[in-house]
């Protein structure tokens, strides 16, 4: 299982980038976002990579960070989304905007991206409601940095990134949320209040719900 590539890159298609790794050339299937925030032929890159496998096609695609290939892994699971229209959704809303969009119940959110239609919009948000919470809880997580022009065939693990701090066991709930807001970007005070208000109108919500709940209250009115 190929899960990195550092190298230097050949050139760019408009799907796709060229990698050289010390005279072989890999292929790597990108988003829109993420092959413009790419560098130009002849500078070093790396990107983390899945491998599609199937009887006439091997296909790697690639991501800046392990938190974005995570979500390509979840949204491929969904009947209907294969690794275009997975990376057409990463592409207009990027990790963080699926992680709001999903954990909010925002199909239209979904629908946004090309090629995406209502019914499948609607059965990604059902389907991955319930693992959005653990995929943000990972935060941004470490990003794919070039290095020795090597292939590293272990995938890097997520535990490079600093751990988030443990929260009192009688509300672990409260703390991944918090958590989670934190990793999206929110400050500490504003994430921490619309939790408390979440906690304190339903008590026994899980974490999932209590982030459902924070992101309405901290969604901008009008």
């Amino acid at each position: 299982m190929i899960g990195r590539i550092a190298g230097r890159i050949e050139y760019k298609g408009e799907d796709h980038v060229l990698i050289d790794v010390r005279g072989v050339g890999y292929v790597v299937y990108c988003s829109d976002r993420v092959l413009a925030a790419l560098p130009g032929p002849g500078e070093a890159a790396a990107l983390y990579t899945d491998l599609l496998v199937r009887e006439d096609l091997l296909q790697l695609f690639g991501f800046p960070t392990l938190v974005e290939k995570e979500w390509h892994r979840l949204l491929m699971s969904v009947q209907g989304v294969g690794a275009k229209a997975s990376l057409a959704i990463l592409g207009t809303l990027g990790p963080d905007g699926v992680s709001r969009a999903i954990a909010l119940g925002d199909a239209t959110a979904i629908k946004a991206a090309r090629g995406i239609g209502p019914k499948t919009a609607q059965r990604v948000v059902n389907e991955l409601k319930d693992k959005a919470p653990a995929v943000m809880a990972m935060g941004a997580g470490p990003v794919a940095s070039p290095g020795p022009e090597v292939i590293d065939d272990a995938q890097p693990t997520p535990a490079a990134s600093p751990a988030p701090a443990r929260a009192p066991r009688a509300a672990p709930a409260q703390a991944e949320a918090l958590s989670a807001l934190g990793n999206l970007g929110y400050a500490p005070g504003e994430a921490a209040a619309a939790v408390a208000q979440a906690a304190g109108e339903t008590p026994d919500a899980g974490t999932a719900d209590l982030i459902r709940a924070a992101l309405k209250l901290l969604a901008p009115k009008g």
